[in-house]
């Protein structure tokens, strides 16, 4: 199992010199995981609760990414981006670097890293052209939205995680990890700063044929605003209800696609099919959605098969229990492998005492949700973010392993060594 799971995964690090699309290989990764479960004699009905109590996780993360990119595709079609983008006028590299990074940063934390990227790298196509500049900025739009979520409680999955489970209260995160998370952005966003120079080229506004508009100024207004607030709603609802959180995005959907439908009834047929739900849902990328649905079970597959608990029994025997190193370990990790069974495995392995390191909001919890929150940006494959971004803009995996990693390592161990150097003073 973990021979294919590394074949797979180099086959999707290679996906451009192979010339095999990444969802391929992800999904024949993923189904041929789970055929070797079956066939080393475990016990079938174990495989097939297993599998069916995956997918619900993953069907959940599956339908929140199709709603998030469809409410994000549709504010597109609206061209409601235009709010943001007409009031970001600078071509400066460095100054577009720093405001897309410090948005990315605080969407992050107040919807979540997966959606706040994907928004992200709908607002850079409106303000780069060059394809290698958007990768770029969308590589350093994952490092700031993985900072940006892990200090927030549902600003990223794993930190939900543990606030869900008790480990972690919403006062805590917020005080102990939003410095940590800050340098986590800063310290590459500073080393840019003094090595880029130049400005960005801007994309050449094609307007339609018959120089008519379709939409109007009201409706560009309308979604946008409902499009974010239907995002912002998510964890509204999420909390107020405890249903998982893709239930609130297709409310959100859902009300989006009502208003649509009503305030453009009265178009022609050409202009409303552009503008609706319907018209939007061709221009979603599946391929990334079922590259996405690969990734997760074979992860989910390992997790099964008691791969990763053995893993993380192994940490805990190699660093002596040293929760600094194990907690930084299991970060570097999650850029290899989903930090959400990592955490999941973290979370089984030590139970919440009622003091010390491991009692609730203790050093060990704080630590899980800075490290595993911001490590998977190391590689473009390590986080939801990551994920989203490659599938949208179609990144190279060694591109992004060249230009951002190294960056994004100097970032989570600066952040890293600020959590520890907060916690001994």
């Amino acid at each position: 199992m973990i021979v294919i799971f590394v074949l797979g995964y180099l086959a999707i690090a290679l996906e451009h010199p192979i010339k095999v699309d990444k969802a391929a290989s992800a999904l024949i990764t993923g189904v041929l995981v789970w055929t070797l479960f079956v066939l080393s004699g475990a016990d079938q009905h174990f495989i097939e609760e297993q599998l069916l109590h995956h997918l619900s996780e993953i069907s959940s993360i599956l339908f929140f990414l199709l709603g998030a990119m469809t409410i994000v595709e549709l504010v597109d079609a609206h061209e409601g981006f235009s709010i943001i983008t007409d009031k970001i006028t600078t071509k400066n590299r460095v100054k577009l670097l720093w405001i897309v990074s410090v948005l990315t940063f605080f969407f992050s934390a107040a919807l979540d890293n997966l959606t706040t990227t994907i928004v992200m790298v709908s607002l850079l196509r409106k303000l780069i052209d060059d394809k290698y500049e958007r990768w770029f900025f969308a590589g350093i739009v994952v490092v700031a939205a993985n900072a940006g979520g892990a200090w927030s409680p549902i600003g990223d999955v794993t930190t939900t995680m543990l606030w869900i489970g008790g480990q972690l209260t919403t006062m805590t995160i917020i005080k102990t990890l939003i410095v940590p998370s800050i340098v986590a952005m800063l310290v590459p966003l500073t080393v840019l700063s003094f090595t880029m120079k130049g400005e960005i080229v801007r994309p050449v506004e094609v307007g339609n044929e018959d120089d008519s508009d379709p939409t109007t100024a009201f409706e560009r207004n309308l979604i946008f605003f409902l499009g974010v607030a239907g995002l912002l709603f998510v964890p509204v609802f999420k909390t107020l209800t405890h249903l998982p959180p893709f239930m609130g995005m297709m409310l959100s959907l859902g009300v989006l696609w009502l208003v649509t439908e009503i305030i453009h009834r009265s178009k022609n047929k050409a202009d409303k099919s552009q503008l609706s739900v319907i018209g939007v849902l061709r221009k979603i990328d599946t391929a990334s959605v079922l590259f996405f649905l690969g990734i997760l079970l074979a992860v989910a597959g390992l997790q099964s098969a008691g791969h990763l608990a053995v893993m993380a029994q192994n940490l805990n025997e190699w660093f002596g229990g040293d929760i600094y190193a194990i907690n930084i370990v299991i970060g570097l990790l999650s850029a290899i492998v989903d930090n959400v069974p990592l955490v999941a495995g973290s979370m089984g392995m030590y139970e919440i005492t009622s003091v010390g390191n491991f009692a609730q909001d203790g050093v060990f919890w704080q630590f899980l949700a800075f490290c595993a929150g911001t490590g998977g940006s190391a590689l473009i494959i390590g986080s939801a973010a990551g994920v989203a971004a490659m599938g949208l803009e179609k990144i190279d995996f060694v591109w992004y392993l060249k230009k951002i990693s190294i960056l994004a390592l100097i970032g989570y161990f600066a952040g890293a060594g600020t959590y520890i150097l907060m916690q001994s003073l």
